[in-house]
């Protein structure tokens, strides 16, 4: 008699018999949901190609060229608690983050970084509905690539309204694609890729046009990088609007892209759902230890920020004078409107040991590095003979 493998013990201890045969390329061994097939796929920002006698540099995924500011390479080089869980609750951080935002420890939670905090919230109120239809969630497209995918693996629909001419939202209408099976709505400010940032006045439209029990997410990835008084603070807007949840991450303006640490902000007739949605363990301590140090000198955070702003402004700058018309950004980079020239720059930039980000026939995005890789950034701008339009 053959043994039992230990598979087919194991499916037979939990009840279940072993297959009636080996799989075949027509019988597929595992069954993935069907939403897997209709999700696009993420797509990273690439490293830049090596040339010979040129520094590479990655423009592909809106890092900090500076990174993280001293207090927090100690907490990194002196960190041994890698056997030890971390506290799950982030208690400490949310004290920290309270203090410096001026709101309740209990309105924030934390989450493995700003799309660990969506996807929080997603879970906490998207899926099916009772009658078994999807739940419906309205968001700008193009917008950060990252939100189609998490909607679908929370069970929801989303309902993608195309931006302006200019690269902003919509508002009216993705006011007007809200229905009675809309659970959320997503606002990108500033809009990853295109750059426009939304205004307070042209949100608080928004929030008067949406019925109160859908929720409102103000994605802020970006906010540190914004100078204009007018544009909406999404910290100042959900003390007066219940359904507001807010989300910022550590990765950009702080330089912690690699740990992986960002949160939401909302009421805790919110936070409570969020908390349940939160998996076990999701925000490192490390993590954790080291956001504290960059909050407490966040000082010298500013001032990172600022050096990219000033290269924001030298960038555009730059632009202007070669006639290359962009979106306003307030973010740390800048879309180029390529069209079907996209791939062609791409690979200039690539034959230049450059990374920028493509986005199909539609457009480049080019994140705000070092001065050098800038300075590089314009010089094939100039070269290029296809300029974008808006």
């Amino acid at each position: 008699m053959t043994p039992m493998s230990t598979s087919d013990a194991t499916r037979t201890l939990a009840g279940t018999a072993p297959a009636s045969g080996p799989a075949t390329a027509t019988t597929p061994a595992v069954r993935p949901r069907p939403a897997l097939s209709r999700l696009p796929r993420y797509a990273a920002g690439k490293p830049p190609v090596v040339v010979e006698g040129l520094v590479s540099y990655k423009l592909s995924s809106n890092e900090n060229p500076f990174g993280p500011v001293p207090a927090v390479k100690e907490v990194l080089s002196g960190w041994d608690a890698v056997h030890r869980y971390p506290e799950t609750t982030s208690a400490e951080l949310r004290e920290v983050l309270g203090e410096f935002l001026g709101v309740p420890a209990e309105d924030i939670v934390t989450g493995a970084g700003s799309l660990g905090a969506l996807n929080q919230l997603l879970g906490a109120f998207v899926g099916a509905g009772e009658d078994g239809s999807p739940d419906e969630v309205v968001h700008a497209w193009r917008s950060f690539e990252a939100y189609p995918i998490s909607i679908g693996l929370s069970g929801g629909l989303g309902v993608p309204v195309p931006n302006r001419r200019d690269g902003s939202h919509d508002l009216e209408a993705m006011a007007a694609a809200v229905t009675g099976r809309t659970k959320v709505v997503l606002l990108c400010t500033p809009n990853n890729p295109t750059g426009p940032s939304l205004t307070t006045a042209q949100v608080e439209r928004f929030l008067a046009a949406v019925p109160r029990d859908v929720v409102v997410v103000i994605d802020e990835a970006y906010q540190e990088f914004q100078r204009r008084d007018d544009l909406v603070d999404g910290v100042a807007l959900y003390r007066r609007h219940p359904n507001v949840v807010v989300l910022r991450t550590f990765s950009k303006a702080h330089g912690l892209a690699g740990l992986r640490i960002g949160y939401s902000v909302a009421g805790q007739e919110i936070t409570q759902y969020l908390r349940q949605a939160s998996p076990a363990f999701s925000v490192t301590d490390l993590a954790q230890r080291a956001a504290i140090a960059s909050v407490r000198h966040y000082d010298q955070v500013a001032e990172r920020v600022q050096r990219v702003v000033d290269e924001r402004e030298r960038v555009l700058a730059g632009l202007d004078r070669l006639g290359w018309p962009y979106p306003e950004t307030q973010a740390n980079f800048v879309w180029l409107n390529l069209g079907e020239h996209s791939g062609g720059f791409a690979e200039l930039c690539d034959a230049h040991a450059l990374a920028v980000r493509r986005f199909g026939a539609e457009g480049v995005r080019v994140t705000i590095g070092e001065p050098e890789a800038n300075t590089r950034f314009l010089e094939l701008c100039a070269q290029f003979p296809h300029p974008p339009v808006l």
